[in-house]
C-alpha cells in the first residue's frame, strides 16, 4: 500500500513536539527477544536507535542474549537450569556467557548500528568497571556467579555520551572480589536507567505490554498496579517486571515503557505517536507520552 505525501507529513507533525521534548535527553533500552533474532526486526531495531541518535537523544542500549547463551551452552555439553527465573551461572556457565553476551552478540549489535552510521561502541561491566555487582541471594536456591548491581561508573557513561557515542552493554559486572558475575538484563537495564537519572526506561521483548485479558493498558501507575496484582488480572509473570519498573521510576527515571519487540518500528511508534503501541508505566496518572 502507498503511502500518501500527507499522511507522511502528518506522521512528521505529530512527532515533532516529541522530539523538541527529548533533544538531549537519556534514553535506555533494554533490547531483547524477537527483536534480537529475527533478521529483518535487528535491522529496523538498528535504524530505530540510529534515527534517535541522530535527533539528539543520548541512546544507551543495554541487550540480552539468553537463547543464544542456551544454544552455545548445548553444543558444548553443558546443561541449563534456572532458579526463580533466573540461569544458575557456575564457572563453566559463566564462561559461555561471557562468551557469548560480551563476544559475539555484542558485537554483532553494534555492527549493524555502526552500518546506519549510530557510532555505537561495545562494552560490558568489566570494562572500567562499568557495572560492579554483589552475589545475588534469591529466596530459593543458588544463583551461582549470578549479581545485583551495586555501583554504574556513571562518570564514563556520561564521557561517552558527551561525545556524541552510543554506548552498547553486555549485562556482565565485577564482583566485589573481582569475580565476573552474570546480571539479568532487565535488572541491568533498571539500574543503569536509575543511574543516569534517564528521561525514559523502554523494554523490547515478546509481549505487547501490561494486559487486562485481551486489551492493553496504554498506561499504568503504581495504584493501578496493585488493584490489577491483587485481583489477579495481571498475571504473575509481569508482577516483578511491573515492581522493577517503579523501582525505576522511584530511582529517578521519569518513565518506563514495555513494547513489542516483534512489531517493526515499535520503538519509534511508542515515542512519537500519541497514543503509542505498547504500555507506559508512571508513578502517577498522567497523559501520554
Amino acid at each position: 500500500m502507498t503511502v500518501s505525501i500527507g499522511a507522511k507529513t502528518e506522521v512528521l507533525i505529530e512527532a515533532l513536539p516529541w522530539i523538541q521534548q527529548y533533544e538531549e535527553k537519556t534514553f535506555v533500552v533494554k533490547y531483547g527477544g524477537a527483536a534480537m533474532v529475527e533478521e529483518d526486526l535487528r535491522e529496523t531495531f538498528a535504524q530505530d536507535v540510529t534515527i534517535l541518535k541522530k535527533i539528539g537523544i543520548r541512546m544507551v542500549i543495554v541487550h540480552g542474549g539468553g537463547r543464544e547463551i542456551t544454544e552455545i551452552a548445548q553444543k558444548l555439553g553443558l546443561s541449563t537450569r534456572f532458579v526463580d527465573g533466573q540461569r544458575y551461572t557456575d564457572e563453566p556457565m559463566m564462561e559461555v556467557v561471557q562468551m557469548v553476551l560480551a563476544g559475539k552478540t555484542n558485537k554483532d549489535i553494534v555492527a549493524r548500528i555502526n552500518q546506519h552510521d549510530g557510532e555505537a561502541v561495545g562494552l560490558c561491566g568489566l570494562d572500567v568497571h562499568l557495572l560492579k555487582a554483589r552475589r545475588q541471594r534469591p529466596r530459593q536456591g543458588d544463583l551461582g556467579l549470578v549479581g545485583e548491581i551495586t555501583e554504574v561508573n556513571t562518570e564514563y557513561l556520561e564521557l561517552l555520551l558527551g561525545n556524541g557515542i552510543m554506548p552498547v552493554i553486555a549485562p556482565i559486572a565485577v564482583g566485589t572480589e573481582g569475580e565476573v558475575l552474570n546480571v539479568n538484563a532487565d535488572i541491568a537495564a533498571g539500574a543503569i536507567a536509575s543511574a543516569l537519572a534517564s528521561e525514559k526506561l523502554v523494554y523490547l521483548s515478546d509481549v505487547p505490554g501490561v494486559m487486562s485479558g485481551t486489551e492493553l493498558i496504554h498506561s499504568i501507575d503504581r495504584p493501578m498496579a496493585r488493584d490489577l496484582i491483587e485481583s489477579g488480572v495481571i498475571g504473575a509473570g509481569m508482577v516483578p517486571k511491573l515492581r522493577s519498573a517503579f523501582n525505576a521510576l522511584e530511582s529517578g527515571v521519569r518513565k518506563v515503557h514495555m513494547i513489542d519487540g516483534r512489531v517493526k518500528h515499535s520503538l519509534l511508534l511508542e515515542i512519537f505517536t500519541d497514543e503509542g503501541v505498547g504500555t507506559q508505566i508512571v508513578s502517577q496518572p498522567e497523559e501520554r507520552p
